[in-house]
């Protein structure tokens, strides 16, 4: 069968032919100048761009993002994803979108070390949509299309408290001290908000040496000291005592949160040392105490008296 178009002789498979160039062509080609178009867009925080994606503790967060064509020919898109802050991007690799279509994705980013960043930290992620063909036609000339976003570190409160370890059992009336550390592995500056001290021994006592802690501030990755004094009874018995100490961050309770964080010590009580004798006292030169010493028997006081008489009587037959 023959066709007549302008004065040329064309048959139907060649028509057909011209046709099929025709799609061709066009769907090598932007058709977003004719009609349409497609783009990439995010879904942010309270749909304001400029809020950033708050990373969990855990080093994660979730990015909601999505494609649209409005073009008349369905597309082919691959996906490539920029992360700061050393993490790592899941998400889509490619995917087809029909024609008039939108399509949601999520991107889970992971593998962030939040106590390795400064606490509001923020840098810029971006997701990168390549049309790669139009009707299943790949593209001469690739589209790439860009969109991007903030990720925000978060506040990171974490104490860790120790208490050093006995020298050695302590004996019933005596005092030993404690040193008490509180270390800072958040990545904010902090202080202890509280602290509480107890033990299982009703006859020992401690002071308040480490209410100090709750007035310093203490730098991410640095640490504050303070000596806790520990008092047994005179009549405490022999007895293995646990002493334990809990404090609470102050940076946490003021964001709404709650970070404690716990140590124990073990104290030996032991009696005091059994036959102790105490040492002699020496004396001064003015307490000396001159004793005099003689072999003549002691006479009692008549016998005295009795001597002074006959001593008496004989003198005056002297005399006379």
């Amino acid at each position: 069968m023959l066709w007549f178009a302008g004065g040329f002789q064309v048959n139907r498979y060649s028509w057909a032919a011209m046709v099929s160039i025709i799609s061709l062509l066009v769907a090598s080609f932007p058709v977003q100048s004719q009609i349409g178009g497609w783009d990439v867009g995010i879904e942010f925080p309270q749909d304001d761009d400029s809020n950033p994606f708050q990373v969990r503790e855990d080093g994660s967060v979730s990015v909601e993002f999505f494609v649209y064509n409005d073009e008349l020919l369905p597309i082919t898109v691959e996906f490539g994803y920029e992360i700061p802050f050393n993490g790592e991007g899941d998400g889509p690799e490619s995917e087809n979108i029909a024609a008039g279509g939108n399509k949601t994705f999520t991107l889970v980013i992971s593998g962030i070390d939040v106590w390795e960043y400064q606490a509001d930290s923020k840098e810029d992620f971006t997701i990168s949509v390549t049309l790669v063909s139009r009707a299943s036609i790949p593209q001469p000339l690739p589209e790439t299309k860009e969109a991007s976003g903030e990720l925000q570190i978060p506040r990171v409160y974490s104490l860790e408290v120790d208490i050093s370890d006995p020298v050695g059992p302590m004996n019933s009336g005596s005092e030993m001290s404690l040193q008490v550390t509180v270390s800072n592995l958040g990545n904010v500056v902090d202080r202890v908000g509280s602290v509480e001290v107890s033990d299982n021994c009703p006859l020992l006592s401690t002071d308040n040496g480490l209410e100090i802690l709750t007035t310093r501030d203490i730098q991410s990755g640095q640490s504050s000291s303070a000596n806790i004094l520990i008092t047994a009874s005179q009549s405490h018995p022999q007895r293995n005592c646990d002493v334990e100490v809990i404090i609470s961050s102050n940076g946490a309770a003021n964001s709404g949160g709650s970070e404690i964080s716990e140590d124990e010590a073990r104290i030996t009580i032991e009696p005091p040392p059994a036959n102790q004798e105490e040492p002699d006292e020496t004396e001064g030169p003015e307490d000396t105490v001159e004793i005099v010493s003689s072999n003549l028997p002691f006479m009692g006081p008549v016998m005295t008296i009795s001597l002074a008489l006959f001593a008496a009587i004989g003198s005056r037959k002297g005399a006379d």
